[in-house]
């Protein structure tokens, strides 16, 4: 299968990687960025004959048009906002068409093509990465195996393994993501409800085993995406709260507080918003290499066979230093690669626009995370057990 990906940074990279060296029946592999350095980074770390790269601008479709035709799919791993054009491309040209989403509103306008893309059985697929993606499907396949379900809670976030103070962390793909996860209002379920939060609210205590031991846990945007829809009416309670190192929440309160992530200009002599200052900050102070772990628990809990349950997904993945791949790399690529593996292979028959956790087959999704080696349990708990604490509680045996 040929498989183009558009963008190469840390985490284009990181699925070109995954696609090269780890990916049966892949033929050839073509990347398009707009940034020389960037695709001679790319070439230094995927040493494969099955590469192919391109300096383009993905905004510049009459040349990424001929580039792309005969690809079983497309992959994008730029901004959100480019990602409505390229879907409707290679819905022009009959191409599948994968992204990391993320911004919800935008998801939308992708969303918008399924009545075209069923009528030419392309399949465009939003939101594949980590969250949303990973968490989102695996709660849905929790929510399944349940005759009634009560909750669903999702806590999932990539932290330094080496926290400095004051912020306690570091930048590991989007300054600007960032800070809409932070300034954008959070949707939950609440008492059977639907309705919007303050992000970087509701902080919680969220205990992993050692190195980590007590975590924090707060509402972000953009986590739970499309799940309120599909949950509306099914649960009572549904909630994402994205995990960090202790006091982070409060030290980013402070400085959205004094409105540094309002896209406005600061005056009328400068181009300049006080959001791009504030990425520019974040950039400088807490970007660059590092080692870092994604903690992941997604929580179901309801009655199975007249009983009270819980099912509990956890994932906890470290830094590699023997393949150079930080943990949001490995968690961000691997789900993605699987997806686009799936449609490239026939393997999901038919077409449209959908998030992955409406279309996606779930237990084989799950299953082959598992096989690639990603660290995701899953266990069963009698009665109805909290997501910040799995610990004192004895798994069940029920059967998965």
């Amino acid at each position: 299968m040929k498989i183009s990906v558009i963008g190469a940074g840390t985490i284009g990279t990181a699925i070109v990687r995954e696609l090269c060296e780890r990916t049966d029946a892949v033929t050839q592999v073509q990347v398009c960025d707009t940034r020389s350095r960037s695709l001679q980074a790319l070439h230094e770390r995927v040493d494969s004959s099955l590469l192919r790269s391109f300096q383009i601008d993905a905004r510049d479709h009459s040349v990424l048009g001929p580039i792309i035709r005969g690809s079983d799919c497309v992959v994008s791993c730029v901004p959100p906002e480019l990602n409505p054009e390229l879907a409707a491309l290679c819905l022009d040209r009959g191409i599948h068409f994968c992204d990391l989403g993320g911004n919800d509103s935008i998801v939308q306008q992708e969303l918008d093509l399924d009545e075209k893309a069923r009528e030419k059985s392309v399949w465009i697929i939003p939101n594949c990465g980590l969250a949303p993606g990973l968490v989102n499907i695996l709660c849905l396949y929790g929510v399944d195996q349940f005759d009634t379900v009560e909750a669903a809670r999702l806590r999932v976030g990539d932290v330094p393994l080496n926290p400095e103070p004051p912020f306690r962390f570091r930048i590991s793909w989007s300054a600007e993501r960032i800070i809409d996860d932070y300034t954008n209002p959070a949707l939950l379920i609440e008492n059977g409800e639907t309705k919007e939060v303050d992000a970087l609210s509701r902080d919680e205590e969220i205990q992993f085993d050692a190195p980590f031991g007590s975590m924090e846990a707060f509402c972000t945007q953009g986590g739970l995406s499309t799940l309120t829809d599909a949950l509306s009416g099914r649960v009572q309670m549904l909630d994402h709260k994205t995990i960090r190192w202790p006091g982070h929440a409060h030290q980013m309160r402070f400085v959205i507080g004094l409105g540094f992530g309002v896209n406005r200009k600061i005056d009328v002599r400068t181009h300049l918003t006080y959001r791009d200052v504030l990425v520019r900050r974040m950039r400088d102070r807490l970007g660059g290499p590092h080692a870092d772990a994604v903690l992941m628990r997604v929580l179901v809990r309801g009655e199975k066979d007249g009983m009270p349950k819980t099912l509990a997904f956890e994932m906890v993945e470290q830094y590699d230093k023997a393949s150079d791949l930080t943990a949001i790399m490995r968690c961000t690529s691997v789900p993605t690669v699987e997806i686009v593996r799936l449609i490239a292979q026939n393997q999901m028959l038919g077409g449209g626009a959908s998030v992955p956790e409406h279309v996606v087959p779930r237990d084989q999704y799950y299953e082959a995370l598992v096989k690639q080696g990603l660290n995701v349990s899953k266990k069963w708990y009698d009665g109805h057990v909290d997501v910040t604490d799995l610990e004192p509680m004895q798994p069940s045996e029920t059967a998965s």
